[in-house]
Order: C-alpha cells, then sequence, then structure tokens
C-alpha cells in the first residue's frame, strides 16, 4: 500500500518542480529583456531631467515674474564689464530683451543664447538691444569668452549676488536648476518706454531670436 502512494505522489511532485522552474525562468527573461530595461531607463532619465529643472514641464513658474506683465519695470541696477551701473532709466528709448540665466554652469545652452543675440543685428541697433544678465563676476565671465570667443560680440551684465534676479521672481522658475539660489533660462522683453510687455521661463533652453523679434513685432501692432 505503501508503495503505491508513493508511486502516485511521484508524477504530481515532478508536475510542482517543473512549473516551479518554468514561472522562475520567465521571471528572469521578463526582468532582463530589453525592453523591460529599455523602460526603465527611459524612466530613469525622464525623472533626472525633472529634478534637473526642479520639476516637471507642468511646474509653476513665478507668480512674481509673470505679475510684472503690463507693468513699469521695477528699477534695478546691473554692472558691466567695467563696472559701470545701470539702471531701468538707461534701458529707454528702445525695446530691450533681457535673458537671466545660470551663466558660466549653464554650457552649452546659455553660451549659445547669448553668443546668438551677440551675432544678430536684429538685437543690436538703435531700435532693439538684448542684454544677457549672468550671476557670475566680470572676471570669472572671462572664462567662458575665452573658451567661446562668440561671447565677446554679446552686450552681458552682471547681476552680483543674484539680487535682482531674486527682485524679479527669476530664482523660482521651472527653468532653474538651482531653484532659490540661481536664475534659468528667462527672457524678458521691456518696451521703450520701461514697461513689461513679455516673460517667458523656457525650461527646453533653446534658442530663441526668431520668436522673441516676432513678439517685439507685436508691440507695434
Amino acid at each position: 500500500m505503501s508503495k503505491n502512494n508513493n508511486d502516485k505522489k511521484s508524477p504530481v511532485i515532478s508536475i510542482v518542480i517543473v512549473s516551479v522552474v518554468v514561472l522562475g525562468l520567465g521571471y528572469f527573461l521578463f526582468k532582463s529583456s530589453p525592453d523591460n530595461s529599455q523602460q526603465k531607463q527611459s524612466s530613469n532619465q525622464t525623472a533626472l531631467v525633472d529634478n534637473m529643472h526642479g520639476g516637471s514641464a507642468g511646474a509653476p513658474t513665478s507668480e512674481q515674474l509673470n505679475s510684472l506683465v503690463g507693468k513699469p519695470m521695477p528699477d534695478f541696477q546691473l554692472s558691466d564689464k567695467d563696472g559701470k551701473v545701470y539702471s531701468v532709466a538707461d534701458l529707454k528709448g528702445k525695446d530691450t530683451v533681457l535673458f537671466f540665466n545660470e551663466g558660466l554652469m549653464c554650457y552649452p545652452a546659455c553660451w549659445n543664447q547669448i553668443a546668438a543675440f551677440g551675432s544678430d543685428p536684429r538685437f543690436n541697433n538703435d531700435q532693439i538691444q538684448a542684454i544677457s544678465v549672468v550671476v557670475d563676476s566680470a572676471k570669472d565671465w572671462e572664462t567662458a569668452k575665452a573658451k567661446m570667443p562668440e561671447l565677446v560680440k554679446a552686450t552681458t551684465m552682471f547681476d552680483t549676488g543674484a539680487a535682482v534676479s531674486r527682485q524679479l521672481g527669476m530664482l523660482t522658475t521651472t527653468s532653474s536648476m538651482h531653484r532659490g539660489s540661481l536664475p534659468g533660462h528667462t527672457y524678458m522683453i521691456v518696451d521703450k518706454n520701461g514697461v513689461v510687455r513679455y516673460v517667458l521661463d523656457d525650461p527646453n533652453m533653446a534658442i530663441a531670436n526668431d520668436m522673441l523679434f516676432g513678439k517685439i513685432g507685436e508691440l507695434k501692432l
């Protein structure tokens, strides 16, 4: 009797063992499959980009910054490479694009945009000017100009201690990679009368010359 029972149990035990092995092998193949690995890698890369820019594309930009549109530009003080101080009064008479960015640490995106302004005659004439505002010192910025000579043509001003960036709400935008301490990649158009007419924060950090020139054209309509 005992022998017969053992004979009946043997096939059952074999089936159970085979099932466990098959399930384990299937799970291993799924975990190591290229598609699954690619999905994990894509997810990790997306999270990394979100973290770099302070959150997802849906994160809010600074309400303070947006509230400036349609109002006179708050007075500020920025200095040029020679230490000369400029205020809002010095902007009047031209439509001005102010490009607030991280400066030295934002290579190559911010550098490319600054250089693009410097080489574009649409932003260097008696009607329109582009001023790139960086938080570095004038001395430190010489490092950037040595590495990318095209930057020499651009009008660059220096925001010591990020004081003006903080004043205008540039430190809490979506594009800021060091939110609260440094600006990211933000544009502001101030008209000839010193009134803020447009702001754009761009986490994608693209060159925006054509779009900004079009916006300035709309001011005349």
